[in-house]
């Protein structure tokens, strides 16, 4: 009887141990997630683009990460009607009045200039436009081509977004003949 009652203790006192761990970890667990399970937040970068050679350009432009994906998407403000070169180009830095500062496209993979999807381009190279006669025009770009707060030469982090007064002509090397630079943000990882 002594045996069995020491039996009975010992499968409790394992069963209490096993309870207390599991409940445990799982507190910790929804801890984790402020008590709420949800997917991981994804990771962002963005870029404020303000005016260039006094051109009263505005916009905005965020990558969003979710798994191997990143989208793009730039919404721009006070240009006019019409289609409008959107580059990301090598220097995050809209210091210079003209846009200058942010140098030429951003090319890590070194080759021609060109249309995003169809033979060589640029990692750079978004494409156009389009601004209604409100003045404000959005893109939207989906890779896996680039990354986000990698530190990697593929890292849009730390580049420069610039948009430019005419189109793109995805031919002109190095930079499709797209005009004046008319606006400038710097991409910056999102907290």
């Amino acid at each position: 009887m002594k045996k069995h009652l020491i039996s009975t203790v010992t499968k409790l006192t394992l069963l209490t141990l096993f309870t207390i761990t599991f409940v445990s970890i799982g507190c910790e667990k929804v801890q984790q997630h402020t008590g709420v399970l949800t997917p991981e937040t994804p990771i962002q970068a963005n870029a404020m683009i303000g005016a260039s050679n006094d051109s009263g350009v505005t916009g905005t432009a965020v990558f969003t990460q979710n798994e191997d994906q990143i989208t793009l998407m730039i919404e721009i403000m006070g240009a006019s009607p019409g289609l409008h070169a959107v580059h990301i180009h090598a220097n995050g830095d809209c210091s210079a009045p003209d846009g200058s500062s942010a140098g030429g496209h951003w090319n890590p993979t070194g080759v021609a200039h060109g249309k995003w999807g169809e033979g060589e381009f640029h990692l750079g190279d978004i494409g156009n436009v389009t601004v209604g006669e409100d003045g404000t025009g959005s893109i939207s770009l989906t890779t896996d081509l680039w990354e986000i707060g990698t530190g990697s030469d593929v890292d849009v982090v730390g580049k420069g977004i610039i948009v430019h007064a005419g189109a793109d002509d995805f031919t002109s090397q190095p930079s499709g003949a797209a005009g004046m630079r008319i606006g400038c943000g710097v991409i910056v990882l999102a907290e």
